[in-house]
């Protein structure tokens, strides 16, 4: 007789859905619209690491997760392209990071309505239409 349970199964079914990948979708975009705006107002991470210490404190996030938030935070001035690269890689781990992110008022609603719009019509430069 064959067993019906999930732990007898020798593969995994994978849990994220269109749903999960939407959300994940829209929350990259954000967090491309956020770092943006960090490098043109770096001050304004200081609210972050603000955030980032408060939440270690309160046990609300993990040593693994502080590390990895601060250490790319830190190279918003001097190395901007890896920080955009460890924040928006495309990894269970950092979806899973971004969906709890320290980088919160960083956008006003009207730049977080103008970021997810921009992206669900395709809008670009002219520079990059024009090639």
């Amino acid at each position: 007789m064959r067993s019906h349970h999930k732990k007898d199964r020798p593969y995994q079914i994978k849990k994220t859905g269109i749903k999960d990948e939407n959300i994940d979708r829209q929350i990259l975009i954000l967090h491309r619209a956020m770092l943006d705006k960090l490098c043109q107002h770096p001050i304004l991470v200081e609210n972050v690491f603000s955030t980032l210490e408060s939440r270690k404190e309160q046990g609300r996030l993990g040593h693994g997760a502080y590390l990895t938030w601060y250490c790319a935070l830190e190279h918003l001035t001097d190395a901007p392209q890896q920080m955009y690269e460890a924040l928006l890689e495309d990894s269970p781990r950092m979806r899973k990071l971004r969906r709890q992110t320290p980088l919160v008022g960083i956008l006003t609603e009207e730049e977080r309505q103008q970021a997810l719009l921009a992206d669900a019509l395709g809008q670009t430069s002219i520079q990059t239409l024009l090639g």
